[in-house]
C-alpha cells in the first residue's frame, strides 16, 4: 500500500499536528495474540490428566510431551526473531499464527507418546516466534516512552489468558472430550492471523491511519522499521548485559515453567483437590503474575522519575522481583491450606512478572533495529529452562519419593524457589538501556 498523503496547513509542521492514535491498535492485536498464544499453551496442562490416562503416560513420560513444547519454542526462537527483523513481523505473525494453530487442532488427533512428542515440538516451533514479532512491532510502532507500559500490559493480558484457561477449559470439556476442544482452540488462531494481515503494516508510514503527527512521534524510533538480514552476532556476543538478559530470563523461566505444566497435577495429586477445585485454584499464579506485569508497566515510569535513571528503575523493580518471588514460593511450600498456599504461589507469580516488562523492553533498546533477533534469543534462553524444568520435574517426581510414598513434590518446589535466589544476583550488573552499537 503506498504511503499515505498528509495535507498541512500553510506554515505548520509535522509536531504541530495532534497525533493519531493508530499505534494503540498494535498494542490491541499484541493483547489479543498474547492471550491466544497463553490459552494454546496452557490448555495441555489442564488436559495433562485425561491425555494420561487415555494415551497412558507416566508422568516423565508427560514431562517429555510438556518439554517438547518448549524445546522446540527455543531453537526457533532466533530464526523466528530473524525473520521478523528481515521480512517484518506482518508477514512472519500471519504465518506462524496459522501454523501453531494448525498443530493445536492437530493434538486432538495424536495417538502415542512419539506423535504427541512431535506434535507439540511442531507447535512449539510456530509459536517461538510470536513474542519476539510483537516486541519488533513493538520498536517501531510506539516511541520509547511508552514501551515498558506496553510490555506491561500486553504480559498482563498474556497471563491472565493463561489464568483463565483451566476453567475455560473444564467449561468446553463439558461440551466435548479432549480432543475436540484442542480443534477448536487452534481455529481461533487462523481468524486472528487473516485480521491482522489485513490491518497492520511493517511502517506506520505505510498505514493509512497514521498521520503526520504520529509519525513524527515515531520519528526516534524510525530506523527501527528497515529490514536487514545481517545481524552482528560478534557484537552481540562481545556484550556482557546480552549474556545477562540471557541468563536472568533462564532464572525467570525455570521456576514459571511449573504454572503451565505441572500445577494442576501438583493440586490433584499432592493438595488433594478435585478436577474442578484445581482448576479455578491454578486461576492464582497466572492472575497474580499478569497484575505483576501491569503493575510494573505503571510502576516503572514513576520509579524512574523518582530515582532519575530508567536504569536503576529496572534493575530494582527486577531484583525485587526475583527476591520476592523466592520468598513467596517458599512461603508457600509450608503452607497446608490449599488456598492460603495458592494464594502465596499467586504472590510468587506476581514477583516474577516485576521482572518481565523491563527484560522485554530492555530488548528494545539495547537490540534497536536487531530487537526481534536479541528478543529471540533472550526467549530462547527462557524455553531451554522450559524445556529443561519439566524434565526435572518428572524425574523428581518420578524417582524421590516421600516417607508415604507419595512424590516429593516440595522437593521439586524447593529448587525452584532457590533458582528464583540466584536471579536477584544477575539484574544489579545489567544495562538494560544503552544500545549495543554504543557500546564497542
Amino acid at each position: 500500500m503506498p504511503s499515505p498523503t498528509v495535507r498541512l496547513s500553510r506554515g505548520a509542521s509535522p509536531s504541530d499536528v495532534k497525533p493519531t492514535n493508530a499505534r494503540h491498535w498494535v498494542i490491541v492485536f499484541a493483547v489479543t495474540l498474547s492471550i491466544l498464544a497463553y490459552i494454546d499453551r496452557v490448555c495441555i496442562a489442564q488436559a495433562a490428566p485425561l491425555i494420561s490416562k487415555d494415551l497412558g503416560f507416566s508422568k516423565q513420560e508427560m514431562g517429555m510431551v510438556f518439554s517438547a513444547f518448549a524445546l522446540a519454542y527455543a531453537v526457533f526462537e532466533v530464526p523466528g526473531g530473524w525473520l521478523g527483523d528481515w521480512m517484518g513481523p506482518r508477514k512472519v505473525l500471519m504465518r506462524i499464527v496459522i501454523w501453531w494453530s494448525v498443530f493445536t487442532a492437530f493434538t486432538g488427533y495424536m495417538w502415542n507418546l512419539s506423535s504427541m512428542v512431535v506434535c507439540r515440538f511442531l507447535f512449539g516451533a510456530g509459536e517461538a516466534g510470536c513474542f519476539p514479532n510483537l516486541t519488533k512491532a513493538f520498536s517501531v510502532w510506539l516511541p520509547t516512552a511508552e514501551r515498558v507500559r506496553a510490555q506491561g500490559i500486553m504480559w498482563s493480558f498474556a497471563r491472565w489468558g493463561g489464568a483463565f484457561t483451566p476453567p475455560l477449559v473444564i467449561f468446553v470439556l463439558k461440551f466435548m472430550d479432549w480432543r475436540m476442544a484442542f480443534v477448536t482452540f487452534g481455529a481461533i488462531g487462523v481468524v486472528w492471523a487473516v485480521l491482522f494481515y489485513r490491518w497492520f503494516r511493517d511502517n506506520p508510514k505505510d498505514h493509512p491511519s497514521v498521520n503526520a503527527g504520529e509519525l513524527d512521534l515515531l520519528s526516534k524510533v524510525a530506523g527501527n522499521a528497515e529490514g536487514h538480514a545481517h545481524v552482528p552476532w560478534s557484537l552481540l556476543i562481545r556484550t556482557p548485559t546480552v549474556w545477562l538478559l540471557w541468563l536472568q530470563y533462564f532464572l525467570l523461566s525455570f521456576p514459571w515453567y511449573f504454572y503451565i505444566t505441572w500445577l494442576p497435577t501438583y493440586l490433584q495429586e499432592h493438595r488433594h483437590l478435585t478436577q474442578a477445585e484445581s482448576a479455578n485454584y491454578a486461576i492464582l499464579p497466572l492472575f497474580g503474575g499478569g497484575l505483576g506485569s501491569l503493575i510494573c508497566g505503571l510502576l516503572s515510569p514513576r520509579v524512574a522519575a523518582a530515582l532519575g535513571s530508567v536504569k536503576s528503575a529496572r534493575r530494582l523493580l527486577a531484583s525485587a522481583g526475583f527476591l520476592g518471588a523466592a520468598v513467596m514460593l517458599t512461603v508457600s511450600i509450608q503452607l497446608e491450606n490449599p488456598l492460603y498456599a495458592m494464594i502465596a504461589m499467586g504472590m510468587a507469580s506476581f514477583c516474577n512478572d516485576l521482572v518481565m516488562p523491563g527484560a522485554w523492553a530492555a530488548c528494545m533498546d539495547v537490540g534497536g533495529k536487531y530487537a526481534g533477533t536479541l528478543a529471540g534469543s533472550m526467549n530462547m534462553m527462557g524455553n531451554v529452562a522450559g524445556f529443561v524444568a519439566p524434565n526435572v520435574g518428572g524425574y523428581i517426581l518420578q524417582n524421590y519419593k516421600t516417607d508415604t510414598g507419595a512424590a516429593d513434590w516440595n522437593l521439586f518446589l524447593y529448587i525452584m524457589a532457590g533458582v528464583y535466589l540466584a536471579g536477584t544476583l544477575v539484574w544489579p550488573f545489567i544495562d538494560p538501556v544503552k544500545p549495543i552499537e554504543q557500546r564497542h
